[in-house]
């Protein structure tokens, strides 16, 4: 089991078994009517617009009806965007609960509320978007006539809408997921597609079911289609709900007649609520975690799905000419991907840019490294095992050190912040006890090697991620650390995260999102190609142009 989870059943029992027992204690609540055209719903604004948002449009899983519980306490009906409130600082963000029961993707849009929504949405605010549960419904009743097409095609019906007596065009559930998020983007907000959360029923497993071949698999293709941060509350809702098992599941919901299988009571809420948490900190957004407070903190990142390359897999590099000289380059996946689901490391397409008559390029890198796992598993040995005097290092870390030590989510890669002495203890999946030390620690050890061999050392901050470089800058400490060690050690440094943003800049938002093959971290073969050519520019801008004589004119 891993952390998050056992800290999710910790958590949740205490809160499922208070709540039984207050629903025990009074007439349990009866369902409530969350229909759009009966609900006289108040929607709250940003509390103070001096601050970020982190806005949230949804339906009634998100917000129920008044967010009151309906005036049943913590055994009545609860959206988990009310205690999703209480993980973050309200000094530091607004958090602004936009959902409607009873709306889907395609009502959410038609009434309205979208557009009022959008004008509360800025640049640096992020915005979490959950529909499907009711876009099941049927395209055209006198009812609700909520339903949208099956898929995230872009096939289109005409109706007569039986409720409003007007013609409409009703898109695919996809589709307004699309309207969504390029609205969003149109903003300078940040868009975050969640799946909908499971509802409480049970297959012929055992299992609860899962709705990875609706509109939770639906959400997810959206979201790497339109490369935007993604959460997958239906698979880890789900997961949590079969080990927890049926009993202590049925407390987390109202107890009623007939029974409620989608809305949860105010346990259930919280627990989707620490799952939203949890995925926000794996996805590592910065207005997000840098505006989490005690009890947001607390809540271990989901499963970090940056893959950690086995590298049985992956034939090692040598010199083709070992009478020439070469550049090594050493770093993570954004240096070297490989092309696993269509990424490609900017180390990958450098190579036409030299002569390789005159030196050799040698890519080293791995994905899902850092500076600690780069060195702790060897690799750096094999480095070294093939440097030689004349050589130049090209070392480029980061994206994998801001992993929490001592969580199993960050697969025991993260460094300890800073350039100091100082040391953490984490434990191995194999109890091993490890020293980690700082990341300017780990940078220095690999500048002095490589200077021991005769070789010239140039140490890289990261690429920016995609969802950074037009507000502001990424990974300012690693820069800063990178240029404190080069400076000490006698090695080079240059700020290639201002390079590529700067260039980035110039290059416009529109170019640069067709640049990559993720929500945020890894480029494609053009943005590939792009930051090789920005490393090139790093290159020649430092002292002395080392590698001059090795370009192509």
């Amino acid at each position: 089991m891993n952390r998050y989870l056992a800290f999710i059943l910790k958590l949740c029992c205490a809160a499922a078994v208070a709540t039984a027992s207050a629903a025990s204690a009074q007439t349990p609540p009866p369902a409530v009517n969350t229909d759009p055209r009966n609900a006289q719903v108040v929607l709250p604004e940003p509390a103070n617009p001096g601050l970020p948002s982190l806005i949230l449009i949804g339906d009634s899983t998100v917000r129920n009806g008044k967010d009151d519980g309906q005036g049943k306490g913590a055994a009545g009906q609860w959206g988990w965007g009310n205690p999703l409130a209480a993980m973050f600082d309200p000094a530091k963000i607004n958090v602004v609960n936009r959902a409607i029961g009873g709306l889907s993707s395609r009502t959410y849009l038609t009434t309205k509320h979208w557009q009022r929504t959008l004008a509360f949405v800025k640049a640096g605010d992020v915005v979490l978007i959950q529909f499907g549960h009711n876009d099941a419904g049927p395209v055209n009743d006198n009812v609700r006539a909520r339903g949208t097409i099956k898929g995230i095609g872009d096939e289109v019906e005409e109706i007569d809408n039986l409720m409003t007596n007007e013609r409409e065009v009703v898109h695919s559930y996809g589709w307004y997921l699309r309207t969504f998020v390029a609205d969003i983007k149109a903003r300078g907000a940040t868009p975050v597609i969640c799946s909908p959360i499971p509802r409480k029923s049970w297959g012929e497993d055992g299992k609860i079911r899962r709705s990875q071949n609706e509109y939770a698999g639906w959400a997810e293709q959206v979201a790497r289609q339109q490369k935007v941060g993604f959460i997958d509350l239906n698979g880890m809702i789900a997961r949590q709900y079969d080990t927890m098992g049926r009993d202590a599941v049925m407390r987390l919901f109202p107890l009623v007649t007939p029974d409620e299988n989608t809305h949860t009571n105010l346990a259930g809420a919280e627990l989707n609520a620490r799952a939203v948490v949890a995925g926000l900190k794996a996805l590592r957004t910065p207005v997000v975690m840098t505006a989490l407070n005690a009890a947001g903190m607390a809540v271990p990142a989901a499963e970090d799905d940056r893959p950690v390359v086995d590298a049985s897999k992956i034939a090692g590099e040598k010199p083709r000419d070992p009478s020439l000289p070469s550049l090594f380059l050493v770093g993570d996946s954004t240096v070297k991907s490989g092309g696993a689901n269509g990424a490609i490391g900017w180390g990958e397409r450098i190579a036409p840019f030299f002569n390789t008559d005159k030196i050799n390029v040698v890519n080293h890198a791995i994905g899902g490294r850092s500076s600690r796992t780069f060195f702790t598993e060897g690799r750096w040995d094999k480095v070294l095992a093939q440097l030689k005097a004349g050589d130049v290092v090209a070392i480029q870390f980061g994206h994998n050190d801001g992993a929490r030590i001592g969580d199993p989510a960050g697969k025991n890669r993260g460094s300890v912040p800073g350039i100091g002495p100082e040391t953490v203890e984490d434990t191995r999946p194999d109890g091993v006890k490890e020293q980690v030390h700082t990341f300017g620690w780990y940078m220095a050890r690999y500048v002095t090697d490589a200077k021991a061999k005769g070789a010239t050392v140039i140490l890289l901050s990261p690429v920016p991620h995609r969802d950074v470089w037009e507000q502001g800058r990424d990974f300012a400490s690693y820069a800063q650390w990178d240029e404190e060690v080069a400076r000490k050690s006698g090695a080079l440094f240059a700020d290639l995260t201002m390079i590529v943003s700067d260039a980035y800049r110039k290059a416009g938002a529109a170019t640069v999102n067709g640049y990559f093959s993720d929500a945020r971290t890894h480029t494609n073969e053009a943005g590939a190609q792009f930051n090789a050519a920005r490393v090139v520019d790093a290159f020649k801008s430092l002292p002395g142009d080392p590698l001059a004589a090795y370009l192509k004119h």
